[in-house]
């Protein structure tokens, strides 16, 4: 009962801070966040043009299935909303990458604590990567914010299409061989052991090819910045294949850096003004509402199934973004 609560009572405050948000931001932020073809049509009287409420209520129904399919994919929801929302809904790509980042955010803050009380989610292999993570996101949103419109497109599609590719033809392994811990592991003292109840067992696990990790973890800052993604679809594969830690250590770990990754990014967007109430507020509450039905339904739907659709939706927003930034 408490649990419910707690969720009960972190929604109802959503809501009302949504209501008090839009009620202020509607007016001033109508415009900001659509896109000139948008606002063209609506100027001219275009039957075609939805209200600036139609497109919020379409907002929400959208991300309250992306919540669900995210679940059961097994994918993040700030790689789907950023690629569908900035392809098919005409919002500024700027506000959409913030929003993103926010979406991302509110998941990683609502999963981060129970993560870590798990004993899952580890501070001594999340930080180090974290913070170098972390900074290249705050270099990344710069960047991103200073790029035309149509080369983040191109960009976004590039990156998209090569997440399906990666999505595709990864593979994770649960408990991965490392025959002994580096030295920098060692020095950092990234280590640690947890309870797997499906195995029956503790798990004592270690990382290798730190230095390697790191580094690319400045390159994955980088574009969790540029296009608010969040950077789950990245970290698990290099925690997991390439440093060789346990994959739902990977996972959990991953999904606590998302909370100081994206905050970084965050800050510059919601500086810059990129961050609108009218795009962000109904989009975390969809996604949110959407996560908690899909948790439900996990054990009922096939999740393999699910997780060639998500690739197939990336595929169709990846290749739409790329033809926006061409121009076609």
């Amino acid at each position: 009962m408490s649990g419910i609560t707690i969720r009960i009572n972190y929604f109802t405050i959503l809501l009302g801070l949504g209501a008090i948000l839009f009620g202020g931001a509607a007016g001033a932020t109508e415009a900001a966040g659509l896109s000139p073809e948008l606002e063209a049509a609506t100027a001219a009287g275009s039957a075609s043009a939805l209200p600036w409420w139609g497109w919020v209520i379409l907002l929400f129904v959208t991300t309250f299935l992306m919540g669900i399919v995210a679940v059961l994919g097994g994918v993040g929801g700030g790689v789907l909303f950023v690629p569908i929302v900035g392809g098919f809904f005409p919002f500024g790509m700027d506000f959409v990458r913030g929003a993103g980042l926010m979406v991302a955010l509110a998941g990683a803050l609502a999963a981060g604590p129970g993560l870590l009380r798990s004993g899952m989610a580890s501070l001594r292999l999340a930080m180090p990567l974290a913070l170098i993570a972390s900074a290249s996101a705050i270099v990344g949103a710069m960047i991103g914010l200073a790029l035309p419109a149509n080369v983040v497109n191109l960009a976004l599609g590039i990156i998209i299409l090569g997440i399906v590719a990666l999505m595709w033809m990864a593979k994770k392994s649960e408990f991965p061989e490392v025959p002994r811990a580096d030295n920098l592991s060692s020095a950092l003292h990234i280590t640690g052991i947890y309870h797997d109840a499906a195995a029956g067992k503790d798990i004592n696990w270690k990382v290798h090819r730190t230095a390697t990790g790191l580094s690319l973890f400045v390159g994955i800052g980088i574009m969790a910045g540029m296009f608010g993604l969040g950077a789950g679809w990245a970290n698990i594969p290099v925690l997991n294949l390439l440093m060789g830690a346990p994959l739902k250590v990977s996972v959990a770990s991953s999904k606590f850096m998302l909370s100081i990754v994206d905050t970084s990014a965050a800050w510059v967007y919601l500086n810059q003004g990129a961050i609108l109430a009218i795009i962000t507020v109904p989009s975390i509450i969809g996604i949110m509402l959407g996560s908690l039905l899909g948790v439900r339904l996990l054990k009922k739907v096939n999740a393999s199934l699910v997780r060639k659709i998500v690739i197939v939706m990336l595929l169709v927003a990846g290749s739409r973004a790329l033809l926006k930034g061409l121009g076609i």
